[in-house]
Order: structure tokens, then sequence, then C-alpha cells
């Protein structure tokens, strides 16, 4: 195993393979000496090149860096003949040997040569002139050769452009004119360029966050109020502006008056001299009314085109109402002193910023407060001042708004139940206050669903107290029903559960199972709350069967009790009783005069008691109503097995009693085409069913009987029959010892990983060992370095 099982553990993770080609490392039968000579002989013979193959005596040739070294003692420097001619500019031999190299050997070489040839020698002065003259000589005449190369150049160049102007050939006119024009450009290359010409983006200016548009709008909000605290104390729109002082044309601007200037400046305003207050009233105003003159102090000093542009501006009521009651007085009246009519305005105006609505609202801090501030105001005014709440308050400005604001959906909320209880119910404020709630809904999802899941709790445990003490429980009021439909615009309805949204549907349930119908209010309820299972379950397709169950009873309910007879009817609906023909009208005169039109809510909370004419009216409404309800379902969930299995008794409802009866030509074709898409719809999933035909059973074989002459062993077994005994006992005792080397290799392995632990345990520990005792060191010196120093 440490042969083999460990190197494959070991080898385990590694891709790379180390394959042992030496010749004969694995043959035991070789000697040592054996294998040393068979893998010289095999190197040499690899090395061996072909044309000595036959030479035995040729010795071996040795090299240093892929060169022999036979070629490298004979010094056979190969010098390239071509190589002078490309050097240009190139020292010459004789000049770098007398600047660089001292010129000793090659002067004394050059004067013993002449010295032959001229029988006497020369100074060194004169060798290095003649040197100087040589190289100057032959700059000279590699400069003639190159200004003869740039002149037969030029030369070439003026012969080819005379020979150019012969080899080209010009067209007359008269041939240019016959070619034909050039073609018009067509719709896209014209689109390309006018895509070329066409004005680039501009850049525009970033858009905003919600912090910052909250902030804009609060400060919109703070300019408006102070405007109008300004008109309702009376004072001047120009009280704070600084006025001209009157200078005359030769002043220079060098004198300071520290007196009170007095002068007035005379100004007329339509056809009227205005004239200024003394000083000592506008002191007098100032002292009296500082808060106001702060307020106006902080609204002057921001931008006067927000103000001008705002759609809330009041700026020229002042001057209108001044305008239009001033054509109104006679014309003694008009001739009166202006202090008069100013003063007159001023409180007009005045009067006029009480009557507004102030445009800064603190959040309320409970449910009372928030009634008093929209309880006597008009539908606008009320959505107005829950805006001004939202913006006044919103939580991107203080720490606290988001509390408040949290708050006041709960507030809103309880508000809405309070309308929805009035007589009548103020249905139109509920249906604009809904946006609001959507709002804050958005923005505090976890408070908001905490209220409504408050709201729908305590009305649950209502109608099961009542339960519990009566026996039975009517239908809740609007205020439930208007929060039940408020519930699913807030929140989704499509989810399979939701903390919220599958409360709401169980209450629903609820309310069609355990309240009776004891009058037509409960029908009309009874039918808002079918229909608000269809919107809840319009997206999830959910089968609902109370819903089912309500819409059979309400046509239960519109026929005779002798026509219905043998039908079986599940509560909240009773076959027999004072209230199972509350749907059956027998009056001929107002079922021909019955319109089709939908049920109005506010009939169904109020406390007048309907005419008979009405009453029949309602009736009908309500069965036309169950009828559309009706055939919704059938095409939400016609194709369903559990609907199919209700489609037999409502068809039979459907064609044996409503036919017969004599209702409004509306309703026969209203239960005609619910019969018509019944008879459209495809089961499209067969119901589960137990199985008809019984299991097949297991097949039983006779025992085969064996006569034991021996106990324990079994006598008369054929030759076949004892070589197969022999062989599974043979497989059995292979098996045997498979798995017992199968668990010593798992033993040996473990063994040698847990080496494999402790040896790094052990190195790990030693490595700790060693920094902890040069910490120790490094401590000592340093404790011994602070003592030097301060015994020092």
């Amino acid at each position: 195993r440490t042969q083999t099982l460990l190197k494959e553990y070991k080898e385990r993770d590694k891709s790379n393979v180390f394959r042992d080609k030496r010749f004969g490392e694995y043959n035991s039968s070789m000697s040592p000496e054996e294998k040393m000579m068979k893998r010289f002989a095999l190197e040499q013979q690899r090395h061996h090149e072909k044309k000595s193959i036959y030479n035995l005596n040729e010795d071996e040739e040795l090299t240093h860096y892929g060169q022999s070294l036979a070629d490298i003692e004979k010094h056979n420097d190969i010098v390239d003949s071509d190589s002078d001619a490309e050097d240009r500019g190139a020292l010459s031999a004789e000049l770098t040997a007398a600047h660089f190299g001292g010129g000793g050997g090659l002067l004394h070489k050059k004067t013993q040569q002449e010295g032959e040839e001229q029988g006497q020698a020369k100074s060194r002065k004169e060798l290095i002139e003649e040197l100087i003259a040589k190289s100057k000589q032959e700059k000279r005449e590699r400069q003639a050769q190159r200004e003869d190369a740039l002149e037969l150049t030029e030369k070439l160049d003026q012969d080819w452009k005379e020979i150019q102007t012969l080899l080209s050939h010009k067209t007359p006119k008269a041939e240019n004119r016959d070619k034909k024009e050039k073609p018009k450009p067509d719709a896209y290359d014209m689109m390309v360029r006018e895509l070329g010409f066409e004005m680039k983006a501009q850049p525009s200016n970033r858009m905003k966050t919600e912090a910052e548009l909250a902030k804009e709008e609060q400060e919109r909000l703070k300019k408006l109020e102070a405007e109008r605290l300004r008109r309702m104390l009376g004072k001047d729109e120009d009280e704070n502006v600084k006025k001209p002082k009157h200078t005359s044309a030769d002043d220079l601007n060098d004198g300071f008056m520290l007196d009170k200037d007095d002068r007035r400046l005379l100004s007329y305003k339509d056809g009227k001299m205005n004239v200024e207050e003394d000083g000592q009233e506008e002191q007098s105003k100032e002292a009296s009314d500082p808060e106001s003159n702060e307020e106006e102090g902080d609204s002057s000093g921001r931008e006067d085109t927000e103000e001008s542009d705002s759609p809330e501006s009041h700026s020229d009521l002042e001057s209108n109402i001044e305008s239009e009651e001033e054509n109104e007085k006679p014309a003694e009246e008009q001739q009166q002193a202006p202090g008069r009519g100013l003063t007159s305005g001023k409180e007009r105006a005045g009067k006029a910023a009480r009557d507004e609505l102030p445009y800064m609202f603190a959040a309320p801090e409970s449910y009372e407060e928030l009634r008093s501030l929209l309880l006597g105001r008009s539908m606008e005014e009320q959505l107005l001042v829950v805006e001004r709440i939202q913006k006044c308050n919103h939580p991107s400005l203080a720490e606290g708004n988001k509390a408040k604001l949290e708050k006041l959906f709960g507030f809103l909320l309880e508000y809405v139940g309070d309308l929805a209880t009035d007589d009548p119910p103020d249905l139109r404020v509920i249906d604009k206050l809904v946006v609001h709630l959507y709002n804050l809904c958005q923005m505090f999802p976890g408070s908001a669903s905490d209220a409504v899941r408050f709201v729908l709790r305590d009305a649950m445990h209502e109608m099961e107290e009542v339960i519990e003490t009566k026996g039975r429980a009517t239908l809740p009021g609007l205020d439930v029903l208007v929060y039940l439909k408020i519930t699913r615009l807030l929140f989704p309805t499509s989810d399979f559960w939701h903390p919220v949204v599958t409360p709401a549907l169980v209450c629903l349930s609820q309310l069609l199972t355990k309240c009776p119908i004891l009058s037509l209010q409960d029908v009309v309820k009874g039918l808002f709350v079918c229909c608000l299972f269809l919107e809840y379950v319009a997206l999830s397709q959910r089968f609902i069967p109370e819903l089912i169950n309500f819409l059979l009873g309400i046509l239960y309910i519109a026929t005779p009790n002798k026509a219905s007879q043998g039908s079986t009817l599940v509560h909240p609906f009773r076959a027999l009783g004072k209230n199972s023909e509350l749907l059956v009208v027998s009056d001929r005169e107002d079922v021909a005069t019955w319109q089709q039109s939908s049920l109005s809510l506010r009939w169904a909370s109020g406390l007048r008691a309907p005419t008979s004419t009405e009453a029949n009216h309602i009736r009908l409404s309500c069965l036309a109503v169950g009828l559309a309800l009706l055939k919704r379902c059938v095409l939400m969930y016609g194709s369903l097995p559990s609907f199919h299995a209700i489609m037999g008794p409502l068809r039979a409802l459907l064609t044996d009693h409503l036919a017969d009866c004599s209702h409004p030509q509306e309703l026969q074709e209203l239960c005609q085409s619910t019969l018509t898409e019944m008879e459209s719809q495809k089961q499209l999933c067969r119901p589960l069913t137990c199985e008809k035909s019984k299991p097949v059973p297991l097949k039983l074989f006779t025992p085969r009987l064996v006569k034991v002459l021996e106990f324990g062993r079994k006598q008369g077994s054929s030759k076949e029959e004892q070589e197969r005994k022999r062989l599974i006992h043979k497989h059995k005792r292979e098996f045997k010892g498979a798995v017992r080397e199968i668990r010593k290799d798992n033993q040996f392995l473990a063994r040698m990983q847990l080496s494999e632990i402790m040896e790094r345990d052990a190195e790990r520990k030693r490595k700790v060992k060693q920094l902890f005792n040069s910490l120790a060191t490094q401590e000592g010196e340093w404790k011994a370095l602070k003592r030097k120093k301060f015994k020092k």
C-alpha cells in the first residue's frame, strides 16, 4: 500500500504525470553495471551521425556553446568584405589610430615607409596636417558627388514633366457637356443630410430628488402662508421695500444725512394720489405686530417669480377687490379722502385672507384634531388640507415626520369609516381620499398593513360576539364594506398569501356564509361582497365556493317555492320561511316599468323604507346583478371540475324555473346568454376518482418439497447444482476478501491523513513557539533599553 495506494493518494490533486523512461530501471533481472553500459550505448547511438557510420576509430568531438573546440583553437576570424562598402561615414583606420589610439605605432610605421621612399623623416606636426588635409579632401569629394546627384535628379524631374504633358489627354468642353448629368439624390440620401444638419440634443438639468422637491414645496407653502398673514393683518405689499430718495442732478453722493428724511414720495395709483402714512403710525404698527413683520421679512427675501408663477398665489386679491368695489361706489364716495379708501381696502383684504385656507398645517396628534380640521369644509378644501399636511410634514424634512404620517394614515382610515356611516354617506370624498391613502401606503407599507388589519380584525370580532350572544349576525355596515374595497386598492390581490389580503378574503367568505339574508338591504350588501370577491380573484383565478353558493341562493329566492321544491339550499338561505321568496315580483305593472340600472349603496345604508314600486324595482335589479355575476363566474370557472359539479342544478334552475317566470326581456336575454356560455365551456380537467377494477393479485407458487436425510444437509442434488453452489460459495468468499481489503485501504488512508494533520499541527506549534520566543526576546531587550535610559 505504501508503494501503490500512498502514491495515488499523494498525486490525487495533480494533473502532471512523471514517467520514468530510464532503460532497465524496473527490470530486476539486469545488474546496475549492465544498465549503465546499455544506457551509454544508446546515448552514443543517438549522437552518432550517418557520415561516420562506418568509421569505427572516430574520436568524440568536443563542443563549447555549439562550436567545435578544434575550430575555436584555429582562430580563423571570417571578415565580410561587403561590410566596408555599407559603412558610410565611418572613420578610417588611420584617422582613428591617429586621434584615439595615440598615433604612435601608425605614425612610426608611416615614417619608416616614407623615409624609405623619400630618404628623409617627417615630423609629427607634418603628419597630422597631412591627415587633416586628406580628410578634408575626402569630404569635398563626397559633397561634390552629392551635388551632382541632386542636379541629375532635378533634370530628370523636368524631363518627366515635359513627357507627362504629352501623355495627358484632355477632353474638350463639348464632350463634357454631352456627358450625363449627376443623378439626383434619393430620399435616403436627403434624410441622411437632414439628420446631419439637425440640432444636437442639449443637456438638461438633473432631476431633483424627492427630498429636494419636498423642501421646495414646503418653502412655497411657507411663502404663501406669510403672504396670507400679511393680507389678514392689513399690511401693505410694498411696506418693506426700499423706497427711492430724491437726488438732485449735481449731487455727488458724498454727504450722509444723520436725521430722518421727512420728505414723501408723490405717486398715483388707479387715478388716486397715494399719501404715505406718518412714521409714528408705522412704528406703532411694527411694535404691535412684530411676528407679522418677521414673517414678511422672511418672505420678502425670496424670489418674486415663484410667487407670480405659483397657481395658488393671491397677490392680486387686494387690487381686484378695491377696483370692483370702487366701481360700485357712487361718484361722491370716490371723491373722499384717499386714506379712507386705503383703510377700507385693507380691511376687506384682511377679511378675505382670514376666510382663506391656511397653507401650513401641523400633523394632527389625534383623530379629533384631524376631524376638526376637515369638518365643515368642502370636498376640495378637505383634499387640499390633507395634501398640505403631507407636504409640510414630509419624512425628509424632519426626523419625527415619519411617525406623524404613519399616524395620519390611521386617522384618515377612521375618518373614511365615519364618512361611510353618515346619512347619506359622502362617497365622493371617500373616493378622493383613497388617492392619499394609496400614497401613504406606498411610503409606509408596514404601518399601513397593520392599520388595515386592525380595522378588519375589530369588525370580525364584533360579528363573532354578536353571533355568540344572539345566535346570528347581520351583514356589517357600509364602513366595513368600504374598508374591504380600499384593501383591494391598496394591496396586491394576486399573491398566494398576503398578510392583509388573505385575512380580507377570509372576512368576505365569513360574511357570505354566517350572515343570513333577512331584507333587501342584506341582498344588496351580499351582492356587493360578491363583486368584491370577483375583483379580489380576477388575477389569481381562485375558485370561491361561497360565492357560487350565494349566487345560487339569489336565484332560488327569486323563484316561487312551489317551483323550487326538491332543491337543496345551504346557509345563509332557507328553502321555506318568511324570506324564501324575497326577490319574487308579482306585480306586472312594476315589471313593465322597470329599467335596468346599478344598485346604489346609499339606499343600502339609509334608514328610509322604500315604496312597493321601488322595492320591486330593487328586486329586479338585484336579480339582474346576480345573473351578471353568475355569467362572470361561468367565464372564469367554466373549465374547472368543481364548477362542473354544480352545472346540473344551475342549468335546471335557469331553464325550468326562470323561463316560466314573467321577468322583463332584459333578464330573459341575460339568462339565455348565461346558458349559452355554460354550454360552450369544456371541461379541461377530469376530477379524481377511485379505480373501479380490483388490483390483480400476485402469482402464488407451489413450494417444492425435498427429502432431507441428514439434519442440516440436502441430499440428492445434481452435478450442476453442486457446481453452482461451489461458485456461489467462492463468490461469497471473494466478496468478503474484497470488502476486507477495502476496509484495510480505508484504515491506511485514515492513518496517512491523521499523520499529515499531526505534522501540520506540530509545524504550526513550532512556528508559534518560535514567534513567542522572538517576541519575548524583543520585549526583554526593550525593557532593558528602557531601564537603561531611565537610569541615565
